[in-house]
């Protein structure tokens, strides 16, 4: 953590469905189940890249490589013991996915869906991750 904002990184997992339509995963969050990215807490020994690959494997299923250059970043409030909130600045990269599994550590705390990047960024509340994901689909 820098100062009083958290660090968490985090996942925008694509694939081209079977008729070549770019589709963005997105999950639902364990508490508020609103929709999101995979993300989580940095992991000493692992670089950020990797962090966003165990993060996408143990949340939504997917394994893939991630690229390691950032993608970009987004804030937002995260709630933590107490009801209490504090800021977190995520990483994002953005990771391919290559292999999509029906059983991984977190698949009954989750639902999974598959959205173009349009439809994708709609459905999140984030303003900066609405935007990350939507300019996503204009740049591939």
């Amino acid at each position: 953590m820098h100062g009083k904002a958290a660090n968490q990184v985090g996942a925008i997992c694509f694939r081209a469905n079977p008729d070549g339509i770019l589709e963005v995963l997105l999950i639902t969050t364990r508490e508020t189940h609103r929709w999101t990215i995979p993300k989580g807490w940095p992991i000493h020994g692992l670089q950020p890249h990797e962090v966003a690959e165990r993060e996408a494997w143990e949340e939504a299923g997917v394994k893939g490589k991630a690229k390691k250059k950032p993608y970009g970043y987004y804030t937002y409030l995260k709630r933590v013991q107490n009801n209490r909130s504090i800021q977190s600045v995520v990483e994002v990269h953005l990771l391919r996915v290559k292999k999509v599994r029906f059983t991984f550590p977190e698949c009954r705390e989750r639902v999974l869906i598959w959205l173009p990047p349009t439809e994708a960024s709609s459905r999140v509340l984030e303003r900066e991750l609405k935007s990350l994901i939507s300019g996503f689909g204009r740049q591939i």
